[in-house]
């Protein structure tokens, strides 16, 4: 049900100083900014073959983001899986008692519906499900 490692998450203080390091060391390109105001963040995403590095800013002091980076500081966020079925893994990791954050799927980046597991229930690794929008 799930097709590939779609993303990884890497909470930023700031996408601007962070992407320095994306652009300049490593080469990739900033494909898109964009503002998820459902998730208060501010994300970039750079393509590193058929997946891709999403950037995360927090938008407000509140937002998941900001708790993530007060707690742990910069770095990997979540692994983000691509499915064709969200609502079909989300039942699959339900069934297995795993602890889902989202019962069902919201708006993410990309117009992609997402949707996380708690990583208390994931081995410490804070897991998306994300769909592409439907055509």
């Amino acid at each position: 049900m799930v097709k590939k490692i779609d993303h990884l998450g890497i909470a930023v203080h700031s996408i601007d100083q962070a992407r320095d390091f994306y652009e300049k060391v490593l080469g990739l390109v900033c494909e898109k900014i964009e503002v998820v105001e459902s998730q208060q963040v501010k994300t970039a995403f750079f393509a590193i073959g058929d997946t891709h590095i999403e950037l995360l800013e927090p938008l407000s002091e509140t937002s998941p983001i900001a708790k993530f980076l007060q707690k742990k500081g910069e770095g990997i966020h979540h692994v983000g899986y691509l499915t064709d079925d969200i609502e079909g893994c989300l039942t699959k990791a339900r069934l297995a008692g795993v602890s889902l954050i989202h019962e069902e799927p919201v708006e993410g980046s990309g117009n992609k519906q997402i949707a996380f597991l708690h990583p208390k229930s994931t081995g410490g690794v804070l897991t998306e499900f994300c769909a592409d929008p439907e055509d």
